[in-house]
């Protein structure tokens, strides 16, 4: 199944991403955000984000031309230089082309951020950048050992990029429930434009043909089940 989620809560707090995933136990890529610390405790497996390392790095040479930070750009840029050659192969051989060829480099990268780590002060920017990759290793380099993984999560940060963009107007969303629906149009509008569909075109569609949809076959007018002519 292809398809995009959004939900509307009144905070961010971690309860918020429990009740989300329910009873749901599967790999769950993101950032550091203490949030989902709980559901981790729980059972769902924590799969790190690489872009989010990067970018501490990144801002670390916008702001400080950091000669440390420009290093540690150059090791991901080698880390996402070969994980694009993997792009098309199937999960297993894109594992094995992962175990080959990135965990070398994963390895060093890791080798070289330790060392840094013991030259650089307590407290400073470059600290930071280094202990936020140091910390959260384990679950950013989970992807080479499971080629259904992504290297990080931009995918679904550009999905909700046009949202995100938006948020202080949804602060007036006028009431919880509004909030909630907003969410579900915008859910079915991504989900329409995932599974190829032109999203005015589908949305009209199932307009169309909800006054006559079963109740119990209601289901089959999501975007993923291609029941909806709209291209």
């Amino acid at each position: 199944m292809r398809a995009v989620v959004y939900d509307f809560t009144e905070g961010r707090s971690g309860e918020y991403a429990r009740q989300f995933l329910g009873e749901w136990k599967g790999k769950l890529v993101c950032d550091d955000y203490g949030g989902y610390k709980a559901s981790f405790a729980q059972g769902v497996t924590e799969v790190g984000c690489m872009a989010h390392a990067r970018r501490k790095f990144f801002e670390l040479f916008t702001n400080h031309q950091s000669q440390l930070a420009e290093q540690a750009l150059g090791y991901f840029a080698k880390l996402y230089e070969v994980e694009a050659e993997a792009r098309d192969l199937d999960h297993e051989s894109r594992k094995q082309w992962r175990q080959r060829h990135v965990k070398p480099m994963a390895d060093a990268l890791f080798t070289w951020m330790q060392a840094q780590r013991e030259r650089v002060p307590e407290g400073s920017a470059t600290a930071k950048a280094l202990d936020y990759s140091l910390k959260c290793w384990v679950a950013l380099t989970r992807y080479l050992d499971d080629g259904s993984l992504p290297i990080d999560n931009n995918h679904v940060e550009n999905l909700i990029r046009p949202i995100a963009l938006g948020r202080s107007n949804r602060l007036f969303a006028g009431s919880l429930r509004a909030g909630k629906r907003a969410a579900a149009v915008m859910s079915l509008v991504q989900s329409a434009r995932l599974n190829g569909l032109d999203p005015y075109a589908y949305l009209k569609d199932v307009l169309a043909r909800l006054p006559t949809q079963p109740a119990s076959r209601i289901e089959e007018l999501l975007p993923h089940c291609g029941q909806s002519k709209a291209e």
